[in-house]
């Protein structure tokens, strides 16, 4: 693609593990671009509270797939407030609470799940133009050809104290789920938690969220699509 045909475009891919700040810096960074805003893993948890609903069994991958494959799953890309529903249902709140993030992992796992929302993502991002994409294979699988890769990370005691800030609970509980799904999204088959090669790491353990989104802006200067 040449640089005219590149022009206005502008595609940043977002990753890292639970707690890193992926969600607020990414909605940040893309209110200040003036771009559309993808939440990957909230795409995941819909079809997650879809599948529990239905009553299939989790490790059943065949029948995990055919729910994933029915519901009719719609998430806006407004970074100021989207909007997540299943089947014409509204579940903002419940793709966030206990139950589907302890199954996201699982459903999160199954090649036809994954294959299904990569090619979903993937349109989403072609028709966007300018837009903040965050999860955990978005560098590595979803946007290979982003303008800019990051890799956002953060001390594991960092990472517990903001989500058991954000859940209203205890860090010590957080703290566990948050290392067992990251083992569950780093040891899969397919497209697994990575870094990838040519993503810039940024520890935010010290990092206020204003100066997260500062140096990503200055990243972006650098490549000339800011």
């Amino acid at each position: 693609m040449g640089q005219n045909e590149r022009a206005g475009r502008c595609v940043v891919a977002v990753d890292g593990p639970s707690g890193s700040g992926k969600s607020t810096v990414s909605r940040r960074l893309a209110v200040s671009l003036d771009a559309r805003y993808l939440d990957t893993g909230a795409m995941y948890r819909a079809l997650t509270w879809a599948v529990l609903r239905s009553g299939v069994d989790l490790t059943d991958a065949e029948s995990v797939a055919k729910v994933a494959g029915e519901v009719d799953l719609r998430i806006g890309t407004d970074p100021r407030g989207y909007g997540v529903t299943a089947d014409g249902v509204t579940i903002d709140k419940e793709i966030r609470g206990p139950e589907v993030t302890g199954a996201v992992s699982a459903v999160a796992a199954v090649p036809a799940v994954r294959a299904m929302l990569v090619t979903r993502q993937q349109e989403m991002i072609a028709n966007a133009g300018r837009i903040v994409v965050e999860g955990r294979d978005i560098g590595s699988v979803v946007a290979p050809d982003a303008d800019l890769k990051v890799y956002l990370t953060a001390s594991e005691v960092a990472r517990a104290q903001r989500r058991s800030a954000e859940d209203a609970a205890d860090v010590a509980v957080t703290a566990a789920d948050l290392a067992r799904r990251d083992k569950l999204d780093s040891t899969r088959k397919v497209n697994p938690l990575q870094q990838a090669l040519d993503a810039v790491v940024l520890d935010t353990t010290a990092l206020g969220i204003d100066e997260v989104v500062a140096r990503l802006h200055d990243l972006l200067t650098e490549r000339g699509v800011a």
